[in-house]
C-alpha cells in the first residue's frame, strides 16, 4: 500500500485550547511540530537565532548568558512596529527550517501536525505544503476568562494580544477543519471532536 505524507496545521487564538488538542494528539502518537517551542530554542542562551538579534538589534536585547531578552525584546516591537518585521525576518526562516527538519525525522507519524499559534497570520508561508489547516475556535470572552485565569493579565493585557492575532472570521475562513472548544464544551466533548479529525486525518494517510 502507498502512504501519503499528511501534514496538518493546528491553531488557534490565544486562550483557546489548541495546546490541549496538541497534547490529546502527542498522546495517540502523533509527531507534533511545535512552533513555539522551536522559537523559544532559538532564542535560549546561545540559541541559533542569537547572533542574527544581536547584529541587528544590539546588546541591549540579548542577557548576559547570551539568551533573548524578552522583556526588553517586547517592549521594542510594541514601541516600534517595524521591529516586529525585522525580527519575524530573523525567526520565521529559522522556524520553518527545523520544523522540516523536525518532519523529516518523523517517518513513524502516520500524519504530522504542525502546531503554529500565529498560523493564519503567516498563512502565505504554510499553505501551499499543509495538507490541511485545523482551526480550534471558541468565544473571545472566553479567550479572556481563560488567559486571565493562566496568566494573571488584565482584561486590558489580553485584549491587546488579540488584537494583535488574526480574528475568528479570518482563521474560519482559512479553516478545513474545525475545533469547537467553546464555554459550553467539556474535556470529553473535546476529546470526542479530536478523535473524529484524529481518523479523517488517517484515512487521508492511506488514501
Amino acid at each position: 500500500m502507498e502512504y501519503q505524507r499528511v501534514f496538518i496545521g493546528l491553531t488557534g487564538g490565544i486562550g483557546s485550547g489548541k495546546s490541549t488538542v496538541s497534547k490529546m494528539l502527542a498522546d495517540k502518537g502523533i509527531a507534533i511540530v511545535d512552533a513555539d517551542k522551536i522559537s523559544r530554542e532559538l532564542t535560549h542562551a546561545n540559541g541559533l537565532a542569537i547572533p542574527a538579534i544581536r547584529e541587528v538589534f544590539g546588546d541591549e536585547v540579548i542577557t548576559e548568558d547570551n539568551a533573548l531578552n524578552r522583556a526588553v525584546m517586547r517592549g521594542i516591537v510594541f514601541s516600534r512596529p517595524e521591529a516586529k518585521k525585522t525580527l519575524e525576518g530573523i525567526m520565521h526562516p529559522l522556524i520553518r527550517e527545523q520544523m522540516i527538519e523536525q518532519a523529516l525525522s518523523a517517518q513513524e507519524s502516520p500524519y504530522i501536525v504542525f502546531d503554529i499559534p500565529l498560523l493564519i497570520e503567516s498563512v502565505d508561508r504554510y499553505r501551499s505544503w499543509l495538507t490541511r489547516i485545523c482551526v480550534v475556535d471558541c468565544e473571545e470572552e472566553t479567550q479572556i476568562a481563560r488567559v486571565q485565569a493562566r496568566n494573571g493579565l488584565s482584561r486590558e493585557e489580553v485584549l491587546h494580544i488579540l488584537r494583535n492575532q488574526a480574528t475568528r472570521e479570518e482563521r474560519k475562513r482559512y479553516a478545513d477543519d474545525m475545533i469547537n472548544n467553546g464555554n459550553m464544551i467539556n474535556l470529553s466533548m473535546l476529546a470526542e471532536q479530536v478523535n473524529h479529525l484524529h481518523h479523517q486525518w488517517l484515512a487521508l494517510h492511506t488514501a
